[in-house]
């Protein structure tokens, strides 16, 4: 985290299964500066839907200088009651 405060790049995988974090980039850019991470993580849940999931993950060490943190997404083909939860074995398949 900067002295400025918690720097988050938007990723294409956030972008693709967010409608509010593609609006974001769009209009404003591919970074949000947030006061902190508590509030990043905040904005990431309220990008968020019932079928994708996006979250602030921190950026690697080796990576630094560009983002405190990636938002990045995951749509999830069967969003419902369904989904067990369950890891699937070798198998399962």
């Amino acid at each position: 985290m900067t002295d400025e405060g918690y720097l988050v790049a938007v990723k294409p995988s956030a972008r693709r299964v967010s409608a509010r974090a593609g609006r974001w980039v769009n209009s404003e850019g591919p970074t949000r500066l947030f006061d902190s991470k508590p509030l990043a993580r905040e904005w990431a849940r309220a990008c968020s839907s019932a079928g994708a999931t996006v979250w602030v993950q921190d950026a690697p060490a080796w990576a630094a200088g560009d983002a405190d943190g990636y938002l990045v997404g995951r749509r999830f083909r069967d969003a419902g009651a369904e989904r067990s939860g369950q890891q699937a074995t070798i198998t399962d398949r």
